[in-house]
């Protein structure tokens, strides 16, 4: 096995019982278990986790359940070299390091202004760090002023920037990420879903779910945020009698119920307060809108793994069929299917032939590790508690690859468009399965 595929392939330790336990109806079942106490309530709380639980344990109580927490600063950021050297004694921006750190070179970042809307987002503009750095204290020493711009720097692919920097510690319970395993391998895609936000108090992000319906984490290096968080469907509420989602959910125009008739059967939101130091995590497909209450720095991920990949090819489905609706009218047009997936990759910045070579880039590493693993066990008798989660995810991909083998617009592409044979990917996977030890 290539040193690539060991760095690249994480996967904390799952036992075999665990394992066991989630085929796909079950993952299904547990997404939508709900106690009584929270059904009848609309504004809800999350879990706090205060303490390490084991791995297993965050793994079917959040990932599998698609359920919200967060975690303690004790648990992950107190120890990161971000939380010492970028934050004040006094618990703020620590501009004198970030400038002497990041700045002394050009290097432009992503700055949304947050006073303005423009095709549903903020306007963005990309600004050179030291200049926004400059800006920000300014903004501060000047008391937030309403007439100056409120710039958010968001999107920053930080650790693309500065490689060797180090800032931080991917928690365990989140290491299982697929999306930047799969980008790390593309050099020549130059992407990632590793971000830093800056932003000062009252910068904010409008409604919106995360790219693919992934899970995301973000961790208060300093300052606080307070979230709106709303479970899969629950979007709907927010929609105007053309389908269009509200730019803001605190927006007095969700009152005219000619323009939202929706709004009123609204169920559950979840509103959290997240602390300088704690972590949470959003599940897939949960719509949400943060305000940056003080002065903030974040760290950010969107990952997905083998416990929501289905949520993500199902949205990726659901995509291409509504831009196969929107440009119907052109049906009849010569290699329309193609045109389809080009609007595909365009809108959600992903296609067919894009999922499922990131789905067999995923299964190579894995059957590269259990191949490994089986000839270590047969060594020494022993089988590694990692290997349990490569079968996992395996499995996940074959199912996610057998839904494809059934769907028509897959089937429409021809395998000139595919990077490997679907066949022989899942005959590769089938037989790796066949080699799992539970004992």
């Amino acid at each position: 096995m290539s040193l690539q595929v060991q760095e690249l392939c994480g996967a904390p330790s799952l036992s075999a019982s665990t394992l066991e336990q989630f085929p796909h109806e079950n993952i299904l079942k547990e997404r939508n278990t709900e106690s009584k106490a929270d059904q009848d309530q609309l504004v809800r709380s999350i879990d706090v986790l205060t303490e390490a639980i084991s791995y297993d344990e965050f793994f079917k109580k959040y990932l599998i359940a698609n359920k919200p927490c967060l975690l303690a600063p004790e648990l992950a950021v107190n120890s990161w070299k971000a939380r010492k050297e970028w934050v004040t004694e006094d618990g703020k921006p620590n501009f004198e390091n970030l400038k002497l750190f990041f700045a002394k070179d050009k290097v432009s970042v992503p700055v949304a202004d947050c006073k303005t809307e423009e095709y549903g987002s903020h306007c963005k503009q990309n600004m050179d760090l030291k200049d926004y750095l400059t800006y920000w204290e300014k903004y501060i020493d000047s008391g937030y002023p309403v007439d100056m711009q409120s710039l958010y720097l968001k999107d920053w692919h930080f650790t693309r920037d500065f490689q060797d920097y180090n800032a931080y510690i991917t928690p365990e319970y989140f290491q299982s990420d697929w999306m930047n395993e799969y980008w790390d391998t593309r050099p020549d895609l130059k992407d990632d879903y590793r971000f830093v936000y800056m932003g000062a108090k009252g910068t904010w992000t409008p409604f919106h779910a995360d790219v693919f319906r992934s899970y995301s984490w973000s961790a208060n290096v300093c300052g606080r945020k307070k979230w709106l968080l709303y479970p899969p469907g629950e979007e709907e509420c927010f929609t105007n009698r053309f389908g269009k989602l509200v730019f803001d959910v605190c927006s007095p125009e969700l009152d005219d119920v000619t323009s939202f008739p929706k709004y009123r059967n609204l169920q559950r939101q979840y509103t959290i307060i997240q602390e300088a130091g704690q972590v949470i995590f959003v599940p897939s497909g949960w719509h949400h809108q943060v305000w940056n209450l003080e002065d903030t720095i974040s760290i950010n991920h969107n990952w997905l793994n083998a416990c929501n990949v289905d949520i993500c090819w199902g949205f990726i489905k659901q995509s291409l069929a509504e831009v196969k609706k929107e440009i119907s009218d052109c049906k009849d047009m010569e290699g329309w299917e193609q045109q389809c997936q080009l609007i595909l990759h365009a809108s959600s910045g992903i296609d067919y032939p894009g999922f499922f070579n990131f789905m067999n880039t995923i299964a190579r590493h894995r059957i590269e590790k259990c191949q490994q693993q089986n000839d270590i066990q047969k060594e020494i008798s022993v089988q590694s508690s990692k290997v349990f989660h490569y079968y996992f995810d395996l499995q996940r991909v074959k199912e996610i690859l057998q839904d494809m083998k059934q769907d028509a617009d897959f089937k429409a592409l021809g395998p000139e468009h595919l990077s490997y044979d679907l066949e022989e990917l899942i005959a590769e996977i089938t037989d790796t399965l066949s080699t799992k030890h539970t004992e």
